[in-house]
């Protein structure tokens, strides 16, 4: 039986060639493979790259970038709920100005790794290192939710390559008196009982708290997603773990960045009030702005607010014309 999620995959890829990106592998490290959509313009014989490269799993598909991009850089991180270019599908053709990537974080999207380390820490490392591969030397770095604790970690990182962060429905670090209240507030036992669902009821939970308007599809499509978007479950669900830390070892960088706090003024994960008083305790060189009737999905419910107010955020970093 065909499944409706995976069929609309090529179309989407086709879609994403349009708009200037394709699939790309980059060895990290011996064991490491991250799968990042990057401009077409930087890789030579694209077509016979794309074939060897839609799924990275061993090194024959590893190929070298060809040329560095010419734009402004945006690297565009998603969450926990699904891959790279399904979650930003809506802000890849908006940024014409910008040079986008948009990578794939280890265990979604084709990206792996035999390393046992499954920290937002070495998220970031790995990213970073797979952008410096790419011949990337600036960017800017747009992070949604689990997408933006990484985001965080990797402008702490290398802040010499992360000019400046946007950040939507994510904070700094997870402790458990963060963690435990808000997923049982919700309704759930534990963060992998909401981020990691096993049918379709729970699918359709973790969607009604995800998203500010009532969204309605077929039961045969929630199966179709939860078969296609929900593979690596064991090591996904260690990667929530190891977003946990204790209450001692929290500390907040200084970071040198721009920070835009990007949010959905009715997320009920991370609440707005969370998302303020992060704004407090990371200085004056960060920013809030919010998007009315929008919940945590703020980049899928208001694509059109959310691009305008990133490319306003953008454009006050480079200008209106960015810079070749």
């Amino acid at each position: 039986m065909v499944n409706f999620v995976d069929a609309q995959k090529p179309l989407l890829h086709f879609v994403m060639k349009l708009a200037g990106v394709i699939p790309h592998a980059v060895e990290i490290q011996p064991g490491t493979v991250m799968n990042f959509w990057v401009p077409i313009n930087t890789v030579k014989n694209p077509k016979k790259r794309n074939k060897a490269t839609t799924a990275p799993t061993s090194n024959a598909g590893v190929v070298a970038v060809d040329a560095k991009p010419s734009k402004p850089v945006v690297v565009l991180v998603h969450g926990f709920a699904g891959e790279g270019i399904l979650t930003w599908q809506f802000q890849v053709g908006w940024l014409k100005k910008y040079a986008i990537y948009v990578p794939d974080l280890l265990f979604f999207g084709g990206s792996v790794t035999d390393s046992d380390d499954r920290s937002p820490a070495f998220q970031a490392e790995c990213l970073g290192k797979g952008l410096r591969k790419l011949g990337v030397e600036k960017c800017t770095v747009v992070g949604f939710s689990y997408g933006g604790m990484v985001a965080f970690k990797m402008a702490e990182l290398f802040p010499e390559m992360v000019e400046a962060l946007v950040v939507s429905g994510a904070i700094l670090a997870t402790t458990e008196d963060i963690i435990t209240p808000t997923v049982n507030s919700l309704g759930f036992s534990s963060s992998s009982e909401l981020l990691l669902p096993t049918s379709v009821k729970g699918l359709k939970a973790l969607l009604k708290v995800s998203a500010y308007r009532k969204l309605w599809f077929p039961n045969r499509l929630y199966k179709d997603f939860l078969e296609v978007m929900y593979g690596n479950r064991k090591e996904r669900s260690e990667l929530l773990e190891g977003l946990v830390v204790s209450n001692k070892d929290i500390t907040i960088p200084a970071f040198p960045q721009r920070i835009h706090l990007l949010w959905g003024e009715n997320d009920q994960i991370f609440k707005l009030e969370l998302a303020q008083e992060m704004k407090e305790k990371l200085g004056s060189k960060t920013t809030f702005q919010g998007i009315k009737k929008a919940g945590h999905l703020v980049h899928l419910e208001r694509p059109c607010v959310y691009n305008r107010f990133l490319k306003q955020f953008l454009a006050s970093l480079y200008g209106d014309k960015p810079k070749k």
